[in-house]
């Protein structure tokens, strides 16, 4: 009998045993909380980028020039710097914007705006010193820019800055390896060209795009957003000297006459496709265990839609295997997410009147 009770109490200890470990190390059993969403921000003006700080506040852009920091706790918020050569031409101005990975030592700020009677667009680096932005440093310039499909968006991934750019309402140029519209650029945080990059001397990193206006990093991939024109907005993934295929395709390739160009140019398909257009743009991966329902998701604001997407990754992080759709309607135009290290979410509108930072939290 005592054998008996003594493999029965065993039997429970690593049962729980297993439980516990389950429950502290597989997020995939914890269940899906009630969402929350409040206005933290508003009276803005067509904000495009946000930031979460390591001084643990909202660094955001709009897009008339204005870089400024929200306190999320508080919503006080304060603008370190107005860039006077901004000149907003419809979708042009001040764009995107990233921080130094290593900002403490290295207190830098790159931003990307247009500028100009001819209309151009240029990268430049600030450095944060005493509540202001200084110093600039311009790092790549003379990038084409239109009233319509600027890109704009910086992502900074292995002490590379790599740069969106659209095609500037100019189709001849994603084709050309020698244009830097239609691309994703890949520079040093210098501004120098990265001697890996796959051509020479250029800041090429891959072609073909149409207006990306996402980037997000992945484990050891780059995840686009990209505006389609009448049919097939498109997230892709990211490779080394690929070209994806704009003008010439649309979408995947599965056109009679789309076939053949996609064979001969080493053209990558999109993961996802979209027609009719929904305008995704900016977009964040979500791997955190405060809102467990959206564990390996991107998590992509939505212009035309007006709406939050959550794109299911699989295991591999290759494929979304699933879709669903957040807000709906509700906020109108989305233009960015970002998150806090907590795991709470943030959300900006691009209604051009009384925009608006929301915080989604549980």
């Amino acid at each position: 009998m005592k054998l008996i009770l003594l493999c029965i109490f065993v039997m429970v200890i690593c049962i729980n045993c297993r439980k516990n470990n389950h429950n502290n190390n597989g997020d995939e059993t914890l269940p899906d909380v009630e969402l929350k969403a409040k206005v933290i921000a508003s009276g803005l003006n067509l904000p495009w980028e946000m930031v979460y700080g390591p001084d643990n506040l909202i660094w955001f852009t709009e897009k008339s020039g204005k870089i400024s920091r929200l306190n999320p706790a508080t919503g006080q918020i304060t603008t370190l710097l107005t860039i006077s050569e901004v000149r907003v031409n419809g979708e042009g101005g001040l764009l995107g914007m990233a921080l130094h990975p290593d900002f403490t030592s290295n207190p830098y700020v790159y931003v990307v705006y247009d500028y100009g009677s001819n209309y151009k667009e240029k990268v430049v680096r600030y450095n944060y010193e005493n509540g202001s932005l200084n110093s600039p440093k311009i790092l790549l310039d003379q990038i084409s820019a239109a009233s319509i499909h600027n890109g704009s968006r910086l992502l900074i991934s292995d002490n590379k800055l790599f740069i969106s750019t659209g095609d500037a309402s100019d189709t001849s140029t994603p084709q050309n390896i020698n244009s830097l519209s239609g691309k994703i650029l890949r520079i040093n945080l210098d501004g120098t060209i990265p001697a890996d990059n796959p051509y020479p001397n250029n800041p090429l990193w891959s072609f073909g795009h149409r207006n990306a206006q996402g980037l997000v990093k992945v484990g050891n991939k780059i995840f686009s957003s990209e505006h389609g024109p009448d049919a097939d907005d498109e997230i892709n993934i990211i490779e080394k000297g690929r070209n994806y295929g704009w003008p010439n395709i649309k979408g995947f390739c599965n056109e009679t006459n789309e076939t053949a160009f996609c064979a001969a140019n080493n053209v990558v398909e999109p993961l996802i496709n979209w027609t009719p257009t929904i305008a995704p743009s900016g977009m964040t991966y979500y791997d955190n265990k405060y809102i467990p329902q959206f564990k390996n998701s991107l998590l992509l604001a939505i212009l035309k839609g007006s709406k939050l997407i959550q794109l299911k990754l699989d295991d591999a992080q290759t494929k979304i295997v699933g879709t669903k759709d957040f807000y709906v309607n509700a906020y109108g135009r989305l233009r960015t997410v970002c998150q806090s290290p907590e795991g709470k979410i943030y959300i900006c509108t691009s209604n051009g009147s009384d925009d608006k930072i929301i915080e989604i939290y549980k």
